[in-house]
């Protein structure tokens, strides 16, 4: 009779302490269907009493409290942060705007845009003829007192036409052969820097005599006056105390024929040799032993040339920029 109310007892706990979980049960169903699938569920949720539920209150003393300290400080959290602004200023005004829009603009070249075939035969003329004068250097000294008429041909030099005409008088030589030849060696390459002025006018005049008032003077004079300045000027070039280059670019560019140019040309370079014939005629003898003593110290001579063209050099294109 005892053993039946133990066991009836004993059935009678099982409900109670099914009763007493179900609201745990309730409370994890609650909970799980407050976090969705895939998502973690909220690491506040199990934290005790008196502690923080603020994951920035969680972090450790000394360590950054804002969650973008955990990213790598070599990487910027905002791309807008990593651009300098003085840094593209600096490269919008080392763009140029004219060269953005065009990459063959260049100050320095006569042509605009893209160059032509015309632009690059015409730009290695000129390149070549300054070569060629570079390289007849070494001999222009050791030329004038032993071959005149060589040296005169080859560049035209005003010490080899006084020479040539110091030997013409005393039996070695004629005269009309060195006018014809002196005629030839000092407008062989002319016709390069008219062809130039044709080709690209005013800015090929700028280029051969800088950008500066002078420059500017002269390509107004030209503008106003035309063939009346052009044409004298031409005759008049070896006599000027300006290039000649400059001269013959501005006969091409105000629309001078090239049968034109060759007649004038010729006549200002028989103009130049007869008045330098003339004095070596002159001199006679005096002139042949100056040309010898050039010859015989040649190398120096030279030297002396290549120090002065170098200086020229220089100071045009320091006068230039």
């Amino acid at each position: 009779m005892s053993e039946e109310p133990t066991a009836a007892a004993e059935v009678s706990a099982h409900p109670a302490d099914q009763t007493a979980t179900a609201p745990e049960a309730t409370h994890a169903s609650d909970a799980a269907q407050a976090v969705g699938p895939g998502q973690p569920t909220d690491p506040a949720g199990d934290v005790g009493p008196g502690q923080a539920t603020d994951p920035a209150q969680s972090v450790g003393p000394g360590q950054p409290a804002d969650p973008a300290g955990d990213v790598d400080p070599g990487q910027a959290t905002d791309p807008a942060q990593d651009v300098d602004p003085a840094q593209d200023v600096d490269q919008a005004q080392d763009v140029d705007p004219v060269k953005a829009k065009d990459p063959w603009a260049n100050a320095n070249l006569p042509w605009q845009g893209k160059p032509r075939r015309v632009d690059i035969l015409c730009w290695g003329a000129i390149t070549l003829s300054g070569i060629y004068y570079l390289a007849l250097l070494p001999f222009r000294a050791s030329l004038v007192g032993t071959h005149p008429l060589v040296s005169v041909v080859l560049n035209g030099s005003t010490e080899a036409i006084v020479s040539a005409a110091a030997f013409a008088s005393k039996g070695h030589g004629s005269l009309a052969v060195l006018l014809i030849l002196g005629i030839i060696g000092t407008m062989k390459f002319d016709i390069i820097y008219w062809w130039a002025g044709r080709l690209w006018g005013e800015r090929v005049i700028q280029i051969f005599s800088g950008r500066g008032k002078r420059s500017q003077k002269f390509v107004a004079r030209v503008n106003r006056s035309g063939r009346w300045l052009t044409w004298p000027a031409v005759v008049l070039s070896p006599f000027l105390p300006i290039p000649n280059a400059l001269v013959y670019a501005a006969a091409g560019w105000t629309g001078m024929s090239w049968v034109t140019f060759l007649i004038l040309d010729a006549i200002g370079s028989l103009a130049w040799v007869g008045m330098l014939a003339g004095l070596g005629w002159a001199l006679g003898q005096s002139a042949i032993d100056v040309a010898q003593e050039i010859s015989k110290y040649g190398l120096w001579v030279t030297i002396a040339i290549v120090v002065l063209v170098v200086a020229g050099q220089m100071r045009s294109a320091k006068a230039r920029s």
